[in-house]
């Protein structure tokens, strides 16, 4: 057995001795006792209803070189024992982020966050090896597996970093340390962690707060009030704006003129347009061509249930299922709102994680809605239950009955936006249209 277990006077010495061996394993490794590979490093990692340490045997009979463990699991020699798994893991990300001299960007934000990255993605890919992260492996343990995951030979590297309570992006920060940075906008995301807006953006600004104590560049939207007063005193930024450029549509689809080249996008609305000009400005900041930035941005295709336009025969369906809260549900509302049919109808699933305030912020949604005049408004889920009674809001106890309401009416040429938080699975609705 291995004693990795570090002290302040050696942790750089016991680090370096972990990545020789992690180098040398062609930077294979594995969380999942699962996915075991030949000659893989196994992280024996904690979960709420698991424990890594219990498996670390079964993966080296599997095939794995050697497994991180912090219990007493056994005298195998293939055994690294450490203090804590985790925080070993992230140090190890660190130590292989460090042998890096390239940009490295952090992306955090309320919303938009995988949007942008997915843009950013095709536009950076256009001249370098990009390397960015997958899904949404943006918390403790995703952040440091992605860092993990990067290759040898990658040029840049785009890191998306999510919170759900205070601390959590400053910690990302010194895992990921990011030499250039995006706060995409500020809305009212896990209140049930934070509590105010005030403290959803105390939180994102640690992005700007790493930047600054570390010489980094910001890239800041400047037409968004909360990030201009957010990065007052930041040394290196680069700011942009729509202003900057000649918008043509909005929705269905985006098209605009920046700098005389004509961009088009599949994408729809104002707040697609933001996270569309901030892969432009951190395109055009890292020498990629405009051209070549154009045909990234041409080239990306929404999915998984991320401001997806399907055609059902007559009808048009915005599917914007992955996530909502106050913030992207009224954006996203507003600009569906423009669509150019006359008959629009609203399916709406809770948003979760919205704290002792989330019967309020159903019913504030709720009321605001009411301005656009909508033919229909569907909803699901407890809180807008909660709040619907007495509004002419169809208020259905479950999918079933609400896919019947659904095909009860003869919908043609319809335009529909279904939007709720993940845990809802608006996206079952689809099988009902």
């Amino acid at each position: 057995m291995y004693d990795f277990r570090c002290t302040p006077k050696n942790k750089k010495v016991i680090l370096a001795r972990f990545y020789t061996l992690f180098v040398k394993h062609s930077f294979n490794f594995t969380t999942d006792s699962r996915a075991i590979s030949e000659d893989c490093i196994f992280f024996a990692l904690r979960g709420d209803n698991f424990n890594g340490n219990s498996f670390a045997l079964k993966a080296l009979e599997q095939g794995a070189a050697y497994a991180v463990v912090d219990e007493n699991v056994g005298d195998d020699e293939r055994l690294i024992q450490v203090d804590d798994v985790l925080t070993y893991m992230q140090q190890v990300a660190h130590f292989h982020r460090k042998c890096y001299d390239i940009p490295v960007l952090g992306i955090c934000g309320s919303n938009g966050k995988t949007t942008t990255k997915n843009l950013l993605f095709q536009v950076l890919a256009k001249k370098y090896k990009t390397h960015c992260t997958q899904g949404n492996f943006n918390n403790h343990i995703g952040v440091p597996i992605t860092l993990l995951k990067m290759p040898q030979d990658a040029e840049v590297a785009i890191i998306e970093l999510g919170t759900n309570n205070p601390g959590e992006i400053a910690d990302l920060c010194k895992i990921a340390d990011p030499n250039y940075g995006l706060i995409t906008n500020i809305g009212k995301e896990h209140l049930e962690g934070f509590g105010t807006l005030e403290a959803v953006a105390k939180e994102e600004s640690e992005l700007y707060h790493h930047l600054l104590q570390n010489n980094g560049t910001a890239f800041i939207n400047t037409d968004d009030e909360w990030l201009t007063r957010m990065s007052r005193g930041l040394e290196h930024k680069v700011n942009f704006t729509k202003t900057a450029c000649e918008i043509k549509s909005l929705v269905p689809t985006i098209a605009f003129t920046y700098k005389s080249v004509d961009f088009t996008s599949p994408l729809m609305g104002d707040y697609n347009l933001d996270n569309i000009l901030t892969a432009v400005a951190i395109g055009e900041h890292l020498d990629v061509g405009l051209k070549s930035i154009r045909d990234g941005i041409a080239e990306y295709q929404p999915d998984n249930n991320r401001s997806q336009l399907v055609q059902k025969e007559s009808n048009t369906i915005l599917l914007d299922a992955y996530n909502a809260n106050p913030s992207s549900m009224q954006v996203a509302i507003s600009n569906f709102a423009k669509m150019p049919q006359d008959q629009k109808v609203l399916i709406l699933g809770d948003m979760f994680e919205m704290g002792p305030t989330a019967n309020q912020e159903h019913d504030e949604l709720l009321q605001w809605c009411m301005q656009f005049n909508f033919t229909k408004i569907y909803t699901l889920g407890d809180h807008f239950a909660a709040v619907s009674e007495n509004t002419g809001i169809s208020t259905p106890a479950d999918m079933e009955e609400l896919g019947s309401h659904i095909k009860s009416v003869d919908y043609q040429n319809t335009a529909f936006l279904i939007k709720g938080s993940r845990g809802m699975k608006m996206e079952r609705v689809l099988d009902y249209l």
